[in-house]
């Protein structure tokens, strides 16, 4: 790998460590680990269990624990599918979607460096990094 290559692993590296980092202290601070607080950010809408699981990258009986846990404090609801009463899916509560909120608005560290950058230079590092991503 060539130096430069280096240095832009190294310094993905660092935010990837400092929003990791940031991201489980405003989880902790809503009583929710990371992937309870990923789950509560990705019920804007009803989702069936095996989505999430797949959202998440994990086996589906762990989803299992993670909405069992949610369900306890009162913060998502299982409901039958219209269409396949077999299919449960998970529906933020209004508590729920509170949480979500609030935890969201502590993620203002994620665009705290950005605010330096001008918009054309945002867009210029949003293109790279899709593109990065798309190959």
């Amino acid at each position: 790998m060539d130096k430069v290559s280096s240095e832009v692993v190294s310094l993905l590296a660092r935010i990837v460590q400092r929003y990791t980092k940031e991201y489980e202290q405003a989880a902790a601070a809503q009583e929710l680990t990371s992937v309870q607080a990923k789950v509560l950010v990705a019920l804007d809408e009803p989702q069936p269990m095996h989505w999430i699981a797949d959202k998440l990258g994990s086996e589906r009986s762990n989803v299992t624990g993670i909405i069992d846990r949610l369900q306890a404090r009162g913060l998502v609801e299982r409901r039958p599918g219209e269409q396949d009463r077999r299919v449960k899916y998970i529906v933020a509560t209004d508590e729920g979607q509170r949480l979500a909120r609030e935890f969201q608005a502590a993620l203002q560290f994620a665009a705290e460096p950005l605010a330096s950058l001008g918009a054309a230079d945002r867009r210029q590092l949003r293109d790279l990094l899709q593109r990065m991503l798309s190959d």
